[in-house]
Order: structure tokens, then C-alpha cells, then sequence
């Protein structure tokens, strides 16, 4: 009998993706209360200081063997101040991957530079080849946005940068507790910045931290993050000539967010080790399958496997079978963003940024765009920029990974591949092994 290839598997939404979420418990909420019956919610001063936001910082630091970090309200003002520590400004160039958030544009544009879109490979991350040829003598730095969990070929990208003399900024945001060869990400470039906003394997709703080894590029991050001024030992400013690094952004985090965050910090890695274990189980079912491709993991192991990327051969193949997926009910209750095809993963993706691509200014005058120093900076954001990315996000399909999967969740997700690919590609009639798809499986954990 021929199964209805539209038939629904399940009834049910998946759970939401929110990893950190899944985790919270009554420890949060005492680390909450905690703080709020201590009446010193700033993190300077305060009725009686419980000095959560410093111990966080320590503890993060330690989490990500780096010698400093520094908590901040969000990713996007982790971004802002890093760029600003690292003095960008007007003239300067910074390369970008097409395939990010519409925060790693808005942190460059804002303060003057210009983006330089870049091709992603199928690490769904900057191209090196493509890097090294975008570098020009305006060229300040690189932003490489480890994207979905994995991390980029962070190594040979530091190298590239490291010969041409240019800043690494890490952008960590959707991939706290990743590594490679045992390394965490975050550590490889001049800074990095992570997030803790509500969709991060780590969250408190909204928050983020810059993390440096530079002495002098910390210095000014706490600056930067505060008043433009460095503090004492008792945390008093210090408003001298020689302790002045410009102007302030205040994005100081709190002290309820970094009680919870401090909660969260100890969980995340059980909260990664159940992604793991699911995302494993899923790709070992689909590995017979000849006829498709995984993210390339530069180190699988440190993959934290929130998110499964699905590379089909053709565009209208990819749309088929995630349209089939959809119909079987392999969805969050936000279906938009759980089981989607990337070129539709709204401003993830660079020609889906309208002031990107209109090249928008963030005042009257069309700042940056028509600066002097930058009109030698021309560049179009238009779809076609990119073509090699262009070309995987029509043919790749993104499907979260929750960190709450049930086991009959990981098997409806498994039914649902097979059948629409059953019916697009054909049944599977080979169960050779691909010794070259290898290195994108995880072990079984848990």
C-alpha cells in the first residue's frame, strides 16, 4: 500500500527551539529572588551588592578559557562596543559573511564602516578563500559568525588574519559551548561576542558578554560598556585624561540577569549533550541516503547541535520535501522558523536586510554610505552578490534541534525524512557507507 505522501505524521507541534528554556527551573527562580530581596539590582552599587554580574563574568570567562569577559544587556550591544573597542570608524572595511544576523550589519554600519559581504562554504560559515581575496588596504577586520551551533573554519580564518594584519571578531551568538579539537570558540580571535537572548543555548531573554585575552582591548570594553571611563577597585569612576576611552554605550548588565545566567551557565552543557544525543540519532537514520549532503563540521564533536542543516542537489528538490515535511506536522509552534528553507531565513540572510540592500543610512544624510572617507567603498547588497551562498540557501533546509526531544519526537522527524525523500528522490537502495560524509556525524551521547 502507497502512503499518502502528504499524510500528517503528527498532530502536535514539536517543542520550541529555545534550548535554555527547556532547562529552567526552581534554581532560577531562587537565583531571581535572591537578588530582587536584596534590593541592589545595579551592579556598581547598591542596598546590599551580591556582585552577581562580576561573578558571572569570572565564571563565563572561565567557561570559555579566556582570560576576561565582560556581560552586557544584549549580543547586538556586545557587538556595538567590541567594533568600538577595536576603533572602528569611517574608512574602514569589514568583511562579513552572507549568511548571518542583521545585528553583525547594524554593529558596522553605525559606526561608519562598511560591510563587505563574503561567500559562506558549507560550513555555513565565511569562506577563507573568498576572505583572503576580499581583503583590500582599507580592510580593518573580519567578523566570522559561527551560525546554528557549529563553528566556522575558525583556525585557517585566524591565520588569514593574523598574515594580513587585520582584527578576528567572533561572533558566538548562536553558539556558546561549541569547540574545536577541544578549543572553545571565542577564543581564537582578537575578541568575541555571545548571546543570551531567548533563542540561545544559554538565555535570560535578552543579554550578551564580550570575551578578550587583549589586556588593552579589555580595558576598553568596560569602558566602552559603561560610561567611557575605567573603575577602581571599589568600582568608583575614574574621570581622568588617563583612564578615558570616549564615549559610553551604558549597556552594563544587570544583576537579576546575571544571577540567572550564572544558573544557566551550569546547565548548558546537559542542555548541548540532549541536543547531541538527538541530533545524532536523526543524522545516522539519514546517512544511507546518497543523494544528500550535512553542514560540513570542522570538528563534529564540538558541534552543540541545535540546528540540522540539509544540503539537497536542486532548489526544487529542497522545496518539495520541505514542503512535505511542513505538511506532516514537523513544525514548532512558530513553524516560519523551525523547518524552513534558509534563502527564506528572513534577515539571517544578506538580500533579505532591505536597508542592506537599499544601503539605508542611519541619519538625514545617509551616513555612512555618503561619507568621504568611504567613497571608495562601493559595493552592491543586492541578491547575485554572493552566488555560491545564494545557491545553498535555496538548496539547504534548516530544522532546530530542541534540547527537550522526546524520543517519539526524534522518530516522527525521522519518518517524516524518509517519506517525503521516498517520494522526491525515490526509496533508498543502497546502504553504502559515504567515508566522505563521515566527519559530519556525531556519536551517540546520554
Amino acid at each position: 500500500m502507497i502512503r499518502d505522501p502528504e499524510k500528517p505524521i503528527r498532530t502536535r507541534p514539536l517543542p520550541d527551539e529555545y534550548p535554555g528554556v527547556h532547562s529552567m527551573d526552581e534554581d532560577e527562580v531562587e537565583a531571581a529572588v535572591r537578588v530582587v530581596r536584596s534590593k541592589s539590582l545595579y551592579r556598581y552599587y547598591g542596598v546590599n551588592p551580591q556582585h552577581e554580574v562580576s561573578a558571572f563574568e569570572a565564571e563565563f570567562a572561565r567557561f570559555i578559557g579566556a582570560r576576561h569577559a565582560v556581560a552586557v544587556t544584549s549580543g547586538t550591544s556586545a557587538l556595538h562596543t567590541a567594533l568600538c573597542a577595536l576603533q572602528v570608524g569611517p574608512g574602514d572595511e569589514v568583511i562579513i559573511p552572507a549568511y548571518m544576523w542583521v545585528s553583525v550589519v547594524a554593529a558596522v554600519v553605525n559606526l561608519g564602516a562598511i560591510p563587505v559581504l563574503a561567500e559562506i562554504d558549507e560550513t555555513f560559515g565565511l569562506d577563507p578563500a573568498d576572505v583572503e581575496r576580499k581583503i583590500n588596504p582599507r580592510t580593518a577586520g573580519i567578523i566570522a559568525v559561527h551560525m546554528n551551533g557549529c563553528a566556522v573554519n575558525i583556525p585557517r580564518l585566524a591565520a588569514i588574519a593574523r598574515r594580513h594584519s587585520v582584527f578576528l571578531l567572533e561572533d558566538c551568538a548562536q553558539c556558546v559551548g561549541a569547540t574545536v579539537a577541544g578549543r572553545r570558540v571565542g577564543t581564537f580571535g582578537d575578541v568575541a561576542i555571545f548571546s543570551f537572548q531567548l533563542n540561545k543555548n544559554m538565555t535570560v531573554g535578552e543579554a550578551g558578554a564580550v570575551v578578550t585575552n587583549d589586556e588593552h582591548l579589555y580595558r576598553r570594553v568596560v569602558a566602552i560598556q559603561d560610561s567611557g571611563y575605567s573603575r577602581s577597585d571599589t568600582d568608583e569612576l575614574q574621570m581622568d585624561d588617563a583612564t578615558s576611552y570616549g564615549w559610553g554605550r551604558g549597556v552594563r548588565m544587570d544583576e537579576l540577569r546575571a544571577a540567572v545566567l550564572r544558573v544557566q551557565l551550569r546547565k548548558v552543557e546537559t542542555t548541548i549533550e540532549r541536543m547531541r544525543h538527538s541530533k545524532s540519532r536523526i543524522l545516522e537514520s539519514l546517512y544511507p541516503r546518497q543523494q544528500i549532503a550535512f553542514r560540513r563540521r570542522i570538528d563534529p564533536a564540538g558541534d552543540t547541535s541545535c540546528f540540522l542543516l540539509t544540503i539537497f542537489p536542486h532548489r526544487d528538490t529542497a522545496r518539495e520535501i520541505n514542503r512535505l515535511m511542513r505538511l506532516h506536522g514537523i513544525t514548532t509552534k512558530s513553524p516560519d522558523t523551525s523547518n524552513i528553507l534558509l534563502a527564506n531565513y528572513g534577515m539571517h540572510v544578506y538580500y533579505n536586510i532591505p536597508s542592506l540592500v537599499q544601503k539605508i543610512g542611519t541619519g538625514k544624510h545617509g551616513f555612512p554610505w555618503t561619507l568621504a572617507e568611504n567613497q571608495n567603498s562601493v559595493y552592491s547588497y543586492e541578491r547575485g552578490a554572493c552566488p555560491a551562498s545564494d545557491d545553498l540557501f535555496e538548496r539547504t533546509q534548516l530544522l532546530v534541534i530542541p534540547s527537550c526531544l522526546t524520543t517519539q519526537d526524534e522518530e516522527d522527524i525521522i519518518e517524516s525524512f524518509h517519506q517525503a525523500m521516498d517520494a522526491v528522490l525515490g526509496p533508498v537502495t543502497s546502504m553504502t557507507s559515504r567515508l566522505d560524509q563521515r566527519e559530519y556525524l556525531t556519536s551517540p551521547c546520554g
